[in-house]
């Protein structure tokens, strides 16, 4: 939804995508999502993709480094590019840290939905027409049966009370695989469930 925005908004120009992934893994850090699933879906969006690869879990100190260096190589490619676009929605803390970093490296952050409320931008997203499927769950917050199922209205209506229908507090994790925004949605095969640090729940997706 940060990207839906940003592209319908005409004071900005969307350049590229970042994501971080994990070195030992190849995989997007947190959400486990295959990093060739992940290259379809920059390509299926028709924006390049710059990779911050990293290994994980990262302390503070290292994660700012390969995120400095990340940048300088988007700076290298677009070198009037100045803004980091989040999709943070509540987490004042992770904000913060964000705009502290970003303003030490010469960057500004930018957070396109925050403080939407939540219910409200999930709904929103489904009747956009974009299409997504969990990643992952956090067990210590959500029943592991959640893990895999299509991000849609059942799905929400089944969350209990105290978990957030965007995830926003580490819940679940998600992939778009379908949208508007894409020129192509990407088929995707559901692969083997595993459970990583004894907590989290994960479903392996491949590309079809």
């Amino acid at each position: 939804m940060t990207l839906d925005r940003l592209l319908a908004d005409p004071q900005w120009k969307v350049e590229a995508l970042l994501t971080t992934l994990d070195l030992a893994s190849d995989r997007v850090a947190m959400h486990d999502v295959r990093a060739d699933v992940l290259r379809a879906q920059a390509t299926a969006l028709d924006l390049p993709l710059i990779e911050m690869p990293i290994d994980w879990p990262a302390s503070n100190e290292i994660y700012a480094a390969a995120f400095a260096a990340a940048l300088e190589r988007a700076r290298e490619r677009t070198p009037v590019v100045r803004h980091v676009a989040f999709g943070d929605l509540f987490l004042a803390d992770i904000r913060a840290w964000r705009e502290v970093l970003l303003d030490r490296l010469g960057w500004q952050a930018i957070f396109p939905l925050w403080h939407r409320p939540t219910r409200e931008l999930a709904a929103e997203f489904i009747a956009r027409g974009h299409c997504a499927r969990v990643t992952t769950v956090d067990l210590e917050q959500l029943d592991g049966g959640f893990c895999g199922r299509e991000f849609d209205r059942g799905f929400l209506a089944e969350l209990p009370d105290a978990v957030d229908p965007c995830g926003e507090n580490g819940e679940f994790h998600t992939f778009c695989h379908g949208s508007p925004l894409f020129n192509r949605d990407l088929a995707l095969v559901t692969g083997a469930s595993t459970t990583r640090a004894g907590r989290f729940r994960c479903i392996d997706y491949r590309l079809r």
